[in-house]
């Protein structure tokens, strides 16, 4: 399912969400090529989410040249927002290591960042990554959005999902293993619902992978990418207050 509305549908409030769902290589630019067309494709007020770490992969044995590669990434990315919301994750070096960071986009400038704070240590990732904390994972508005972020393995605790109660949309990149494409389907639907929000989920298509990249919507309605790219479904506030004063469970309309 692939549609890509022309008109700019801003001033009626909703809001067009995009998850994709592509192949990335070991090639940092021609990722981010792809990246940068898949998101011009896009509306121009579209909330986009990309794969985890989607420009570089888990390129474990070239660690300082991915984090090398994120702020000219980056600078590339926030040209190309617009009135888009961008969301991804990047191979980020700080003072005390490097973290895998989810980055937030709008008209610019990132307006949201958050360190993965649950590491996949069945993969390995606590030996190359610094970990995040629990406190970043937060509630955030964007252009009058409540928002939610969780990163990958991040999506099996249900602590963290308490955590976004309240959220219009929970966005998700990942990496998430085939073996476990159940639990990605089971997992991401019962966040949509027991929040009774939307959820976008981007993951990659790479060997290994899911592919399960899709849109959740607060009824618990799930539209999948299937083989294509880029799926849109339109947000809509009404959508969520709808829903939460039909089965009132005590989250703020």
């Amino acid at each position: 399912m692939k549609t890509h509305s022309e008109t700019d549908s801003k001033s009626d409030g909703i809001r067009p969400l995009i998850s994709l769902r592509y192949t990335t290589t070991s090639d940092y630019d021609e990722n981010l090529t792809t990246l940068l067309s898949l998101i011009d494709d896009t509306p121009s007020n579209a909330l986009v989410v990309a794969p985890e770490v989607c420009l570089t992969n888990f390129d474990y044995e070239h660690f300082d040249e991915a984090a090398d590669f994120t702020p000219i990434a980056l600078k590339s990315l926030l040209g190309h927002t617009d009135e888009r919301i961008i969301v991804l994750t990047m191979i980020e070096r700080r003072s005390d290591g490097i973290y895998n960071v989810a980055k937030v986009l709008f008209q610019g400038r990132v307006v949201h960042e958050q360190a993965k704070a649950r590491l996949f240590r069945f993969g390995g990732e606590h030996g190359h990554f610094k970990e995040g904390s629990d406190d970043e994972i937060v509630l955030f508005e964007v252009d009058g959005i409540r928002m939610g972020l969780l990163i990958c393995f991040e999506l099996r605790f249900k602590s963290l999902w308490q955590r976004l109660e309240g959220a219009d949309i929970i966005v998700m990149p990942a990496q998430w293993g085939v073996l476990r494409k159940e639990n990605l389907i089971v997992l991401t639907e019962a966040l949509a619902v027991i929040n009774q929000c939307y959820v976008v989920v981007s993951d990659t298509s790479n060997e290994e992978m899911t592919g399960e990249s899709g849109i959740i919507t607060p009824f618990g309605v799930a539209l999948r990418n299937g083989n294509e790219k880029s799926l849109e479904v339109k947000y809509n506030k009404n959508e969520v207050r709808k829903m939460r004063r039909y089965l009132d469970v005590g989250i703020d309309a």
